[in-house]
């Protein structure tokens, strides 16, 4: 069966998206992460409990603060970047159960009410929304370059609270010149797929 997405869309998403290493200086508005926002919220997440939070670094002071708890080799392209995102699992995700379960607010204290199981499904499920937040990302004619190559505890003590742990940083924008590496090998369908 073939799929319903057109395939201008399938290679827009997936098939010719990459990992961007360089940007243009094309600015990123904040109507283009507004709508890529508007559409990613839709992504689901167990309970909709919808634990992602963004930072979008924009000003050159906040570009400083973020670039020196960046790896070396991230340190370049996260400088250069129309627009960075740092994103993070809110680890409080819980307080907004109510409003985001109407049908099942107990839920709150139901299954969330001990910080560890909080921790754990804010990482899973901001997880699943940062994937979402990429193909956004790609969805509005821009590349991501995600990374986890920083001092988490930097960012999170520089970005963040004790309640909001990062996830990745996201640069993005209109890829620039020598923008990707060589695409990696992928494993085969029979590699990854079984049938019991």
């Amino acid at each position: 069966m073939s799929l319903v997405l057109d395939p201008a869309a399938q290679d827009l998403l997936f098939r010719e998206a990459r990992t961007a290493n360089t940007f243009t200086d094309e600015p990123v508005t904040d109507e283009q992460v507004q709508a890529i926002y508007d559409l990613v919220k839709f992504g689901p997440t167990a309970f909709n409990q919808s634990p992602l939070r963004v930072v979008l670094v924009r000003s050159s002071e906040g570009r400083e603060r973020l670039v020196k708890h960046m790896a070396e080799g991230n340190q370049p392209k996260t400088a250069t970047a129309p627009l960075v995102a740092i994103l993070a699992a809110d680890n409080e995700f819980h307080e907004e159960l109510p409003a985001l379960l109407p049908h099942f607010p107990q839920a709150k204290d139901m299954f969330f009410s001990e910080r560890p199981v909080r921790e754990s499904a804010a990482g899973l499920n901001a997880a699943l929304q940062a994937a979402y937040f990429i193909i956004g990302v790609r969805a509005a004619g821009l590349a991501a370059g995600p990374m986890t190559g920083y001092d988490a505890a930097g960012i999170q003590k520089e970005f963040l609270d004790d309640d909001h742990a990062p996830l990745m940083v996201v640069n993005i924008g209109k890829p620039g010149e020598d923008a990707w590496f060589p695409r990696s090998p992928r494993l085969s369908f029979d590699e990854v797929v079984k049938t019991v």
